[in-house]
């Protein structure tokens, strides 16, 4: 008589062979996808609660809607428009003129402190210190 092989040539194995049909397949794929459905929720959940948006809204309410139009702004490619340009250009020229302008003061109030001694002797031949000529 005949005994049938372990691996018949045609490379199909009989169900006796410890393989899954289809069904227990299938099953197997659900229990994965229902797996990590369910550790997504806990991680989201787990994120949701350091962040806490909700009690930020509720403590800074106008903070948290400029927030959200910021972000909306920079996520819909407001980035690389003429408006960024324009707003970008005025906040640098408020912001040097901001930062120059008390530089620029200090600066000429200490000349003007300087000017008006007029006994400091700073620029002027006194000859203190100088060698005669020979």
């Amino acid at each position: 008589m005949h005994t049938p092989e372990k691996n018949p040539p045609n490379g199909r194995a009989t169900e006796n062979d410890g393989v899954h049909t289809i069904g227990q397949r299938v099953d197997r794929v659900s229990d994965s996808a229902q797996e990590a459905w369910t550790q997504t929720r806990g991680a989201f959940s787990d994120l949701t609660d350091a962040i806490d948006i909700k009690g930020r809204v509720k403590r800074r309410p106008y903070g948290s809607v400029a927030a959200a139009l910021g972000l909306g702004y920079v996520i819909g490619g407001g980035i690389f428009t003429p408006l960024t340009s324009r707003i970008v250009r005025l906040g640098l020229r408020i912001g040097v003129r901001l930062a120059l302008v008390p530089l620029l003061k200090d600066q000429i109030a200490g000349l003007a402190t300087v000017l008006a001694d007029g006994d400091s002797g700073v620029g002027r031949g006194t000859g203190k210190g100088h060698k005669a000529a020979k």
